[in-house]
């Protein structure tokens, strides 16, 4: 059977996959000049999807008393999480030009391949730290 952790960890890879679909699907939606990104689903969703996986994120990291003081992998992936929220949100909302945009998208691809790599690794990947 199952541990509490092991059905933790599949909620939060399940949610991890759901919000970068997610996430692709409204920079599309953005790309395209779409009227359907401020359809109220495309506005909640994510929202809901995102705080599962940040509720599951964080109940393991309470189950196997991680502390990101302790394990610099966990903080690398804290700094990329709020890299990627911020460059999100400039992609998809606050982004003045296209460009502007397009430079945000392409840099929240990349914080949210840098947190899939630091968590498949365990360890800080360049440039936020070198190996615990």
């Amino acid at each position: 059977m199952a541990s509490a952790y092991d059905s933790l960890r599949l909620l939060h890879l399940a949610a991890v996959i759901v919000s970068a679909a997610g996430f692709l699907a409204r920079a599309a939606l953005m790309l395209a000049d779409s009227p359907a990104l401020n359809r109220r689903f495309v506005r909640i969703a994510p929202h809901v999807v995102d705080t599962v996986l940040l509720a599951a994120g964080v109940a393991m990291v309470v189950l196997a008393r991680l502390s990101p003081l302790a394990h610099p992998w966990l903080a690398a992936k804290l700094g990329g999480l709020i890299a990627y929220i911020a460059l999100g949100a400039v992609a998809l909302r606050y982004g003045r030009t296209r460009r502007v945009r397009l430079l945000a998208l392409a840099g929240a691809v990349l914080a949210f391949a840098y947190i899939v790599g630091t968590a498949l690794q365990r360890r800080p990947l360049w440039p936020l730290g070198a190996a615990e």
